[in-house]
């Protein structure tokens, strides 16, 4: 508690970024347009340098240390490599679908990043439903990855967005009602507003929401141990197979992409997002971030990938119900005490998540026995 108090207590003052900040609303729209833009590309640049040497450390090995200083240079090497490839497209393809579904994809992504606030109203656009709009443009990128897998006439691309489909479809339903826990705590759906009402960080009074969040996020983006549309073992490399050059290179950035989303939007809702003490705003938010994005890199490192029976089964027998149970026992909080929940209710939740974990463990097996297609 000594802690939070301490953050809370040492917080930069709020500056206000105004909402024609540089010099009009033409300005304003153009400057954060760019901003997001090269956010976006540096971010993902950084984070496949620290998943590769992330992951060479954690399984005793060096990653890539030859191109530039540590490394740092080895993912504009490998842009480079792809970008020079032969751009191959299959006979039988669907020349069109295959053509716009890299961009498909790509466009939603980036489309996220526009309500997300870096400092308090420092975003492309302050939408009283910013996270209702976060939860509606995230699912368009699906569209993209199913097109990749039609448009390829190829059997195991097709299987991979499939797959892609049925798990965007059930993780999403956990993953809203997660959300929704937030949105009851802070009373507003703007993801600006939700970071103004963590003086305490939700994670302590959503500590059940964040689990469900950070499962079923990772789940939807394709990362481990839920990437089952690039079972290599099974699919070879799943809906994008058919794609190389630069239609390839435009999936690699989406993949990774959309795991700077989910870090940022987990963020905002639950680790108080650009707030913090002494650092700027924009800074703790970057921070956050890129640690949200760490943990994604250990799980990797951690589990084994699960089968598609267990992905399904996770969603729908353990997640699912967990998430609703954890949206009443926030509705009931947020009526008992309207105006602030003390805390007291950060205990009483962590309590309550550790006892539906243990119980729901005893009751729910994913089944490790043979499975037979």
């Amino acid at each position: 508690m000594a802690i939070v108090d301490f953050i809370v207590q040492n917080q930069l003052p709020m500056q206000v970024v105004p909402p024609d900040w540089p010099g009009g609303y033409w300005w304003h729209w153009l400057f954060f347009t760019v901003v997001l833009i090269g956010f976006v590309l540096i971010m993902v640049m950084g984070v496949i340098y620290v998943e590769r040497r992330g992951l060479g450390r954690m399984q005793s090995r060096l990653g890539p240390n030859r191109t530039g200083p540590f490394g740092l240079l080895q993912a504009v090497a490998d842009a480079v490599k792809v970008l020079l490839k032969e751009n191959i497209v299959p006979d039988k393809a669907d020349k069109l679908v295959h053509w716009l579904a890299p961009v498909v994809a790509f466009v939603p992504v980036l489309m996220i990043f526009a309500v997300v606030p870096f400092q308090n109203g420092a975003l492309l656009a302050d939408l009283n439903i910013g996270i209702l709009y976060v939860v509606a443009i995230s699912s368009v990128a699906t569209v993209g990855v199913f097109m990749a897998g039609w448009g390829s006439s190829n059997k195991y691309s097709l299987l991979g967005a499939m797959r892609n489909v049925a798990a965007v479809v059930s993780y999403e339903m956990p993953l809203v009602l997660a959300v929704l826990g937030v949105v009851l705590v802070a009373g507003s759906l703007s993801m600006n507003q939700i970071v103004l009402a963590q003086d305490i960080p939700y994670i302590l009074f959503q500590p059940l929401g964040f689990l469900i969040f950070f499962a079923a996020g990772c789940a939807e983006i394709n990362r481990s141990p839920f990437d089952l549309m690039e079972a290599d073992q099974e699919l070879v490399a799943g809906f994008h197979i058919e794609y190389s050059g630069m239609k390839f290179a435009m999936f690699y950035l989406v993949e990774y992409a959309e795991a700077i989303a989910i870090a940022a939007i987990i963020t905002t809702l639950f680790l108080g997002g650009w707030r913090g003490p002494i650092l700027p705003p924009w800074l703790w938010f970057i921070v956050k971030v890129i640690i949200v994005f760490f943990v994604m890199v250990w799980t990797r490192a951690t589990f084994p990938r699960v089968r598609i029976d267990q992905l399904m089964a996770l969603a729908w027998k353990f997640l699912f119900p967990l998430a609703l149970i954890n949206l009443f026992v926030t509705a009931i909080q947020v009526l008992v005490w309207p105006d602030a929940l003390p805390w007291i209710v950060i205990i009483i939740n962590f309590a309550i998540m550790g006892i539906l974990i243990l119980l729901w463990s005893k009751f729910f097996k994913l089944g490790w026995g043979r499975l037979e297609v």
